[in-house]
C-alpha cells in the first residue's frame, strides 16, 4: 500500500470507527482515533491487517513513539499481570520510543480474525521488534489485545530470530 493508500485505509477505519459508534463512549473513542491518526506519522504497511489489529498496532506505536508507559500497559491481554504489563510497556518505550517516533513499517502475519502477529521495523533506528494479539474476553467481546509478557528488558528488545531483516522479504502475504 502506497503512501496514499495507507493513510486512506486509517482514515477509512477512523471514521468506520466514529459511524459505528452509536453511543457518546464509542464515539470518542472514535474520535480520541482519529485525533492520534492525524498527530501522528503513518505505519507503512506490508501483508493483510484486520481493521482491529492494524488500529492496535499503530496505537501500540503511538505509545511508544510518545512515551505513555500506561497507556500502552492498558492495550494488554489477559495473560500476564498487570505489573509484567506495565513493566513490558515500560521496556518497549525505553527499547524502541526513538524509532517509533520515526518511519516504521508494520508486516503482518497470518489472517487476522482471532489472533495475528506483527512485526515492526523501526527504519531510523534499524531495529525489529515483534508481538503478537489476539482476541480477549468471552468470545472476544473485549476485541484484539497485546501480548505483553516481556518484563525482562533484554527479552523486550531483542530481534526476533525468524523475522526477515526486511519488510517484505517474508510471507506475510500468505493467508491461512
Amino acid at each position: 500500500m502506497g503512501r496514499y493508500g495507507t493513510a486512506a485505509a486509517g482514515m477509512l477505519a477512523a471514521g468506520a470507527a466514529a459511524f459505528a459508534a452509536g453511543c457518546s463512549g464509542q464515539a470518542e473513542a472514535g474520535t480520541a482515533y482519529a485525533s492520534d491518526y492525524a498527530n501522528h506519522r503513518h505505519l507503512k504497511v506490508v501483508g493483510y491487517p484486520a481493521v482491529d489489529t492494524l488500529q492496535l498496532t499503530q496505537q501500540a506505536v503511538w505509545r511508544m513513539a510518545d512515551g505513555e508507559t500506561e497507556r500502552l500497559a492498558a492495550l494488554a491481554g489477559p495473560d500476564g499481570s498487570a505489573d509484567e504489563h506495565r513493566a513490558t510497556a515500560a521496556n518497549w518505550v525505553a527499547a524502541f520510543g526513538r524509532g517509533a517516533r520515526g518511519e516504521v513499517t508494520a508486516e503482518f502475519y497470518d489472517a487476522g480474525e482471532d489472533r495475528q502477529t506483527v512485526v515492526l521495523y523501526f527504519h531510523d533506528t534499524g531495529q525489529v521488534k515483534d508481538f503478537r494479539m489476539r482476541l480477549a474476553g468471552h468470545a472476544g467481546a473485549d476485541g484484539m489485545r497485546l501480548s505483553m509478557r516481556e518484563a525482562d528488558p533484554g527479552q523486550a528488545s531483542a530481534a526476533p530470530t525468524w523475522a526477515p531483516s526486511a519488510p517484505g522479504a517474508g510471507d506475510s502475504g500468505r493467508i491461512g
